[in-house]
């Protein structure tokens, strides 16, 4: 079958590869739709992160090449021995972390804890996989395949909102309107939170977010964005989410946020970026981090039956798995009125 696989840094190919087998306790999956994640891009940019190259991960038993794409839906065509839940037809999304002891307790915190399409285990873009049951939804009959394939991302925007501090009436400012970033702004929403400011450049982000109702704070209009946002809400919001992985944003999402207001990073960095501690001390503020999410997948899927998390607004472009690389990965680099591309096997 064909499946993209990540050999090293700026080197991914779309390879013939053996179709997965089944064993128990897995399930087979035939590959609807598969977004390209940000995180995706970092490995093809500035890899390896969190891709296993020179040991085997402890979990999967695989190092590099592998496959690539932890963002996707499925049907089942076939279920292994033991698999109680799930039959052949039904549709379905990956929850794609690997833990030690399995999703139990504060799993995506596991020391081995890896992503299935980033530590091995098969990916999303590919024809077939094979996974455990237990990372396994079932899919509402009312969501689509290419609305399956947000809920990866939608549940990383709903953990790190449920993560921060934010009540409804708060205000927050989300820095970078990528696909995280907008989905940030629609778990806010959920939330409760009352005026959302949008940190983007991109005139087509900006549009995506103004969808969203998030209010467009532009950095090329601005002499000072810190200094903007603090005159339109009266010193600075509750709390910023950080959403770009770039340095001088993060320390704009710091001092962004009022006395004791709070910054979660959500973003995956490639580099160090350097702050100042003062920023944090003397206000009291607090900066916090986050890494996937846990126990979040059946309340994202509520959320997408009520309207939330739509993949008519964020998804920009849909290509075939014979594409991806020219027309997904460099697509996604190169073409700044990009969002979300999904990719199909069929």
């Amino acid at each position: 079958m064909k499946a993209l696989r990540w050999h090293d840094q700026k080197d991914i190919r779309l390879e013939e590869i053996d179709e997965p087998t089944v064993a128990p306790g897995k399930v087979k999956l035939k590959v609807k739709w598969c977004g390209i994640c940000g995180s995706d891009l970092h490995e093809y940019l500035g890899g390896p992160i969190f891709i296993p190259v020179n040991e085997p991960h402890p979990l999967t038993k695989e190092k590099a090449p592998i496959t690539l794409g932890h963002e996707f839906s499925g049907e089942v065509v076939e279920v292994g021995e033991g698999v109680s839940n799930y039959k052949v037809g039904d549709r379905v999304v990956v929850e794609p972390i690997f833990a030690t002891h399995g999703h139990q307790g504060a799993y995506n915190l596991d020391e081995n804890m890896g992503f299935l399409g980033l530590a091995g285990g098969g990916g999303g873009f590919s024809e077939y996989v094979s996974v455990d049951e237990e990372l396994l939804h079932l899919l509402p009959d009312e969501i689509s395949y290419e609305q399956g394939a947000l809920v990866e991302p939608s549940a990383v925007a709903l953990y790190a909102v449920r993560s921060s501090k934010v009540q409804a009436g708060d205000t927050a400012a989300v820095f970078g309107c990528g696909p995280i970033g907008l989905l940030v702004i629609e778990a806010l929403k959920a939330a409760g939170a009352t005026d959302i400011y949008a940190v983007e450049l991109s005139k087509e982000r900006q549009e995506k977010a103004k969808e969203l109702g998030a209010i467009i704070v532009d950095p090329s209009q601005y002499e000072d964005v810190v200094q903007e946002i603090a005159s339109r809400t009266n010193g600075g919001v509750d709390v910023s989410f950080e959403v770009t992985g770039v340095p001088v944003v993060l320390k704009q999402a710091i001092q962004s946020t009022r006395i004791s207001g709070e910054t979660v990073i959500v973003s995956i960095w490639e580099k160090g970026a350097e702050i100042m501690p003062n920023d944090i001390v003397i206000k009291e503020r607090t900066v916090k981090g986050i890494i996937g999410y846990r126990d979040v997948f059946p309340s994202v899927l509520n959320l997408m039956r009520k309207g939330y998390f739509s993949a008519d607004t964020l998804v920009t472009k849909k290509i075939k798995l014979d594409d991806v690389i020219e027309d997904g990965f460099h697509a996604l680099i190169n073409e700044k009125d990009q969002v979300k591309i999904l990719v199909s096997a069929e």
